[in-house]
């Protein structure tokens, strides 16, 4: 166990013949309570700050691991977030060509009615030309047929639709 400035200052040495000189001995050890009591005051004192700086390490410690694990779980996040956004981009990307197949299919689907609309019109106007022309020369066989001339070959005369006319108002 250490001593103390206690210790020391109760310390009582034997006389004997031809010791130390009393006055000398009290001097010194009056210093040495002085020196030890600094000593002890100042391993306090250290003692104190290093309680308090073990405290502070404790405390900045606490902190570091807290922020190590608010910056494990801010990875983790920002990786579960990346994740996401890839999923999420590639289901839209499969909705796009879903909807762009579909509006490919839609197109040839149309493109084909209408090839097979325009073949229709075509015929049709075949069909159309064909009687049109037809019609046309059944037209001009009734013009240059002989009918007509034996037409203008028949005379009426006037004075006799007259007298008819008047006996029917009669």
């Amino acid at each position: 166990m250490p001593l103390t400035p206690l210790d020391i200052h109760n310390k009582e040495f034997n006389k004997g013949f031809r010791g130390y000189d009393e006055d000398e001995v009290n001097e010194f050890l009056d210093q040495v309570i002085k020196d030890y009591e600094i000593i002890i005051r100042e391993k306090k004192e250290l003692e104190e700050k290093l309680n308090d700086l073990n405290e502070r390490l404790g405390h900045f410690s606490s902190i570091e691991e807290t922020l190590n694990k608010s910056i494990v779980i801010a990875q983790e996040a920002a990786e579960e977030v990346k994740r996401n956004a890839q999923k999420e981009a590639k289901l839209i990307i499969k909705e796009a060509e879903k909807n762009a197949d579909r509006i490919v299919n839609e197109s040839l689907s149309k493109a084909r009615k209408i090839a097979l609309e325009i073949e229709d019109l075509k015929k049709q106007s075949k069909v159309f030309r064909t009687r049109f022309k037809m019609l046309i020369e059944a037209q001009l066989d009734l013009l240059n047929n002989d009918d007509w001339d034996h037409l203008l070959q028949y005379e009426v005369d006037a004075s006799e639709l007259k007298s008819a006319e008047e006996d029917s108002l009669a």
